[in-house]
């Protein structure tokens, strides 16, 4: 029987206590404890390559007292040429990365606070900027009652003349602005962007180096007093998707992209990974649960970013679908911290510049109108007749607009020239399009796909028209029409110009 019983320890602990062990009878031991009792695979494993690790230094340790009998002390010109041919070889292979490891979180780290990275264009904050901030302070008020804490919402802005934003970016609820303003930042740039929003994080600390084994500086912001953020929030746009990948990467944490729904609670977890013992149950606190459409179908996945047992993962982040929260109505007598970020930026990260570019036009907003027609690959028999239906009855209503399924936009329908500029992927409603909820919402030839009704599911009241009864868009509609929508929409169109079918009517019926 062993010393020790390798029952009574996790795989994590076994470890250290195998280190300890130089008598492989011992070891032997172990392992045949093991198999009696829990018999788990990964610490037999574990005990079955320190066995293997003495075997091999008790032969070392009979080569090196061979070499010591030679009087002069010096070992073989054949070991020398072996490990010189070893460090050549390791100078000239092509696998650089071979031997990287995940640079572990600090010991005992301390995280706190929701950070929001709040993307501006043209000088002004972007919609989602609000929305996310507006949903930060929801969170994060909520998160303080519930542990009785004092954790702030931190508005993060990267660009030029940016400390005007960071007072507005605490009129729509943000405690604390930290930004970096830099004229070679007046656009988006990969490089500069990833580094600058990594250093606020971190503090000014340097992370540790896996490649050296050097461990990391310290903190040296003055107005916090921890490691890094306890959790983060991007934009998902083109420019918020790229910066949060990366960033959470320089982080060396994860994150969960395109989320739709997000709150704070506890989380019960069996997982072995997580909890570092088979069968053992953990409850992880104040896990951010993030909410986001699942690409296999009719589904809602949500993504926990938890920590393991010998490392930890902060911050939890995410990138957020615009359209997904409401902003906060802004109060700009709100008091708030501005904190201006300081970084020296190497000319090497500038080293793509971009002297000229056009503006695009400002595009189809489909936000806001009372009425959204929508059409989807139902118009495929005749795309240009669809187009002409749809604009006819956003015309027969006062305050409408036509959107398109992404199936239109991707299928690429030739349609004639008087309506190719209606079928164009800004019209695009979806998880990669525009998000909208208006009171009224027909959708004409559209399957309801997950990633479309995260665009318009908030919708007052949904009217589908499918020729399919099992479409999957008549689970989540107040109305759904049986028909083609060749047939139905110019009855639609017919009743509207006449007078016989008015919003104030379909409102009621709902009622």
């Amino acid at each position: 029987m062993a010393d020790f019983d390798p029952g009574e320890h996790t795989v994590e602990e076994l470890g250290e206590k195998l280190n300890a062990i130089e008598d492989p009878s011992e070891l032997d031991a172990a392992l045949a404890a093991e198999a009696e009792g829990k018999d788990r695979s990964t610490a037999k494993k574990a005990i079955q390559e320190r066995i293997e690790e003495v075997q091999a230094e008790a032969e070392t340790g009979d080569g090196d007292e061979d070499a010591s009998d030679d009087e002069s002390g010096a070992t073989s010109e054949a070991d020398d040429s072996e490990e010189s041919e070893a460090e050549d070889a390791d100078e000239d292979s092509d696998h650089v990365t071979k031997d990287k490891k995940h640079v572990r979180a600090l010991d005992d780290g301390h995280y706190e606070d929701m950070w929001v990275y709040c993307e501006t264009q043209g000088g002004e904050l972007l919609d989602v900027s609000k929305e996310m901030l507006g949903k930060a302070r929801e969170l994060m008020d909520t998160y303080n009652d519930d542990y009785d804490s004092e954790e702030r919402v931190v508005g993060v802005l990267v660009g030029d003349e940016m400390e005007s934003l960071a007072e507005e970016v605490v009129a729509y609820g943000a405690d604390v602005a930290i930004y970096h303003e830099d004229d070679r930042l007046e656009r988006f740039r990969h490089k500069p962007y990833t580094e600058i929003v990594a250093d606020m994080a971190r503090g000014g600390a340097e992370p540790p180096n896996w490649a050296t084994g050097e461990e990391g500086t310290e903190p040296t912001a003055e107005w916090r007093d921890y490691d890094k953020p306890r959790y983060f929030l991007f934009p998902a746009t083109n420019n918020g998707r790229d910066l949060s990948a990366q960033t959470q990467g320089e982080l060396d944490s994860g994150l969960a992209s395109d989320c739709s729904g997000l709150f704070i609670e506890e989380e019960l977890i069996s997982n072995p990974v997580k909890t570092g013992e088979p069968g053992e149950k953990v409850e992880f606190e104040r896990v951010l649960h993030m909410k986001r459409p699942d690409f296999s179908g009719f589904e809602y996945s949500t993504i926990l970013c938890l920590d393991n047992p010998d490392r930890e993962f902060h911050p939890q982040g995410c990138s957020v679908i615009p359209g997904s929260f409401d902003a906060l109505d802004p109060d700009f007598e709100r008091e708030g911290e501005l904190v201006e970020h300081e970084l020296e930026l190497p000319d090497d990260w500038f080293r793509v510049d971009v002297p000229e570019w056009d503006r695009l036009d400002t595009g189809v907003d489909l936000t806001g109108h009372e009425v959204v027609v929508a059409l989807g690959r139902g118009i495929g028999d005749d795309p240009t007749k669809g187009i002409e239906l749809g604009i006819d009855l956003v015309d027969a209503f006062d305050d409408a607009a036509l959107g398109l399924s992404r199936g239109v936009v991707t299928a690429s329908y030739g349609v004639d020239g008087h309506v190719e500029s209606y079928v164009t992927e800004e019209r695009q409603i979806g998880e990669t399009g525009q998000i909208v909820q208006p009171p009224l919402y027909i959708a004409a030839g559209i399957s309801g796909a997950v990633q479309h009704k995260v665009g318009m599911d908030e919708s007052d009241t949904i009217v589908a028209i499918n020729t399919d009864p099992e479409a999957r868009i008549r689970d989540f509609s107040d109305y759904f029409i049986e028909g083609d929508l060749f047939d139905v929409l110019p009855r639609l169109i017919e009743s509207l110009q006449a007078g016989e079918l008015t919003m104030a009517q379909a409102e009621a019926s709902d009622d």
